[in-house]
């Protein structure tokens, strides 16, 4: 399994990662939320010699879903989105791009797959697991990659911190029980975070303080 962050320009734009099955050289493109970094993107996607299978999104915010609309037409990926999050990818209120003055960059996008707890999806034989984290939205998940002890936690958890759950859809208590879910994984993980750098869930367990004082 390779496992690539896109480098993006913009620190407000969520983390983008490239994930390749080297096996069957399907990938899956997670979070593509600049809208004018394609190039960046097409060009590391040209240099994995991948297939872009799938486009999975953790939640529905603006931030992580600009970019959809061109990689979809590019590639003729399918664009994975929890059910409770889907109508964002249509409404730029709900992805909160028209708080953000960036209405005009959200083009509607067509979902493909809508998943729900305990699903999974495939790249070649490398399973990835959902878990379906509500707290930050309704509809955010994690991607679980078993074979790889890797955690994609979009907006649900950081190094050293969380997702906020104060937009509209948040929840305080359902984000401590999505976090207990991820918790509850045994072992150590790798979690690759919608922002920030990355950080293992070991080290979460004992530094962050949000977690800690659940």
């Amino acid at each position: 399994m390779i496992i690539k962050q896109v480098d993006i320009d913009y620190q407000s734009i969520a983390n983008c990662w490239i994930i390749v099955d080297e096996k069957s050289g399907e990938a899956a493109v997670v979070d593509p939320g600049a809208f004018d970094e394609r190039t960046n993107t097409e060009e590391l996607i040209a240099s994995l010699g991948c297939k872009v299978k799938y486009i999975l999104l953790t939640h529905g915010h603006f931030d992580h879903t600009l970019g959809v609309y061109g990689i979809r037409e590019k590639y003729g990926a399918e664009v994975v989105i929890n059910d409770e999050d889907a109508m964002m990818l249509a409404d730029t209120s709900l992805s909160l791009a028209q708080d953000n003055n960036v209405s005009h960059l959200q083009r509607p996008v067509k979902v493909d797959v809508r998943v729900n707890d305990g699903d999974s999806l495939y790249l070649g034989d490398t399973e990835i697991k959902v878990i379906h984290t509500p707290g930050h939205t309704r509809g955010s998940v994690c991607y679980v990659i078993e074979s790889e002890k890797t955690i994609l936690s979009g907006d649900t958890l950081f190094c050293m911190t969380v997702g906020r759950t104060d937009f509209p859809g948040g929840s305080t208590q359902e984000l401590e029980n999505s976090l207990r879910k991820l918790l509850a994984l045994e072992g150590d993980y790798r979690i690759l975070p919608g922002h920030n750098r990355e950080t293992t869930l070991d080290s979460e367990r004992v530094r962050n303080f949000f977690i800690r004082r659940m």
